[in-house]
């Protein structure tokens, strides 16, 4: 009994990780503000929008170019792009080390994002537009494409790329991507980040809930929990929602090519990464071949092509991916430095 009770006091008194308490608090405020965006959204109808024109047209814009909210979005954007490689550049080449704790740059990035959700927020009420008025939403979408590919081809040595078998990329090219995704990756968060105004349709609210989840992560550089398979696996994993979720939300009936084709990825990447027993792959590949024949024995065996979309676009381009940083590192001669650990 002497020896239960000690072992359950020393349970008791074991202090919560710092970062883990900072993951749960980035959490629950990025949920927070998640639900002031959707209780406010309202309040944005008094902008007027032009009509809806086809899968290319993106609706959530001011009919006509406002120069100050042009400055607004561009001038606090810039702020924040800069601010975001600037705490990156300052954790490689001053801090290096993983912990379990938080280094001050983590509380001066986790309170500079913080900072610049705020601004975003108040400047939609005020101004509206976000980078939609002067770039295509391609552009968004195409950043947001190349950071998951370049996560699938990061993650090549650790979980493999299709069912756990790896493919034989430089380890040089594996090497940069994971040195200097840091930077690509910031870009691609703040860029699509300051694209949307905070609305609260249905794809926005998940997609703004996504994105103050990747700030999240991008703000614990160099902690242990940066790293934590299933904590960056869940915010891999959501795209399937979000995706899904906007293209019910455009109507346009594509919604199972985003479903099927990035539950695809899982199983045949993502889940490999887990240690998930034998019979929970099968169960998840049961699954999948249950709500793939239950939707098109209805939607019509035609469209069957939509459940290798997306798997057929982001394979291939994992390999394009692997062939430019490779070019890059050859030009430049790039060698990665020992002493330099990777965020």
């Amino acid at each position: 009994m002497a020896t239960i009770s000690h072992t359950t006091t020393a349970i008791e008194r074991r202090p919560v990780r710092k970062d883990v308490l900072a993951l749960w608090l980035g959490i629950a405020f990025s949920a927070v503000f998640t639900g002031v965006i959707w209780l406010t959204g309202d309040a944005l109808k008094v902008f007027p929008h032009l009509p809806q024109q086809g899968p290319a047209w993106y609706f959530w814009k001011l009919p006509a170019p406002s120069l100050p909210a042009e400055i607004t979005a561009w001038g606090f954007y810039a702020l924040h792009q800069v601010a975001s490689w600037g705490t990156i550049w300052y954790a490689q080449t001053h801090v290096k080390k993983y912990t379990t704790g938080l280094h001050r740059i983590n509380i001066i990035a986790l309170g500079m994002n913080a900072f610049f959700i705020l601004l975003h927020f108040v400047q939609t009420h005020i101004w509206y537009d976000g980078l939609a008025q002067n770039v295509s939403v391609f552009s968004s979408q195409g950043s947001v494409i190349v950071l998951l590919v370049w996560v699938l081809l990061m993650e090549n040595n650790r979980r493999g790329l299709i069912v756990g078998k790896k493919l034989p990329f430089s380890q040089r090219v594996i090497q940069f991507a994971r040195k200097y995704h840091g930077y690509f990756f910031s870009w691609a968060i703040i860029y699509t980040f300051w694209y949307h105004p905070m609305e609260n349709t249905s794809g926005h609210l998940v997609g703004f809930f996504y994105m103050f989840l990747l700030m999240l992560q991008s703000s614990l550089f160099f902690t242990r929990i940066h790293i934590n398979r299933y904590w960056t696996f869940t915010q891999e994993v959501l795209v399937l929602v979000h995706g899904t979720m906007v293209a019910l939300y455009q109507g346009h009936g594509l919604w199972p090519m985003f479903l099927f084709g990035f539950a695809g990825i899982f199983l045949i990447t993502q889940m490999h990464g887990l240690d998930l027993r034998p019979w929970m792959k099968w169960g998840f590949l049961a699954l999948f071949i249950a709500g793939v024949v239950a939707v098109y024995a209805s939607r019509g065996w035609s469209h069957l092509w939509e459940v290798a979309a997306i798997p057929l676009i982001d394979y291939p381009a994992v390999i394009v991916l692997a062939l430019i940083l490779g070019l890059i590192v050859r030009v430049t001669g790039w060698q990665r430095a020992k002493s330099v650990a990777t965020s």
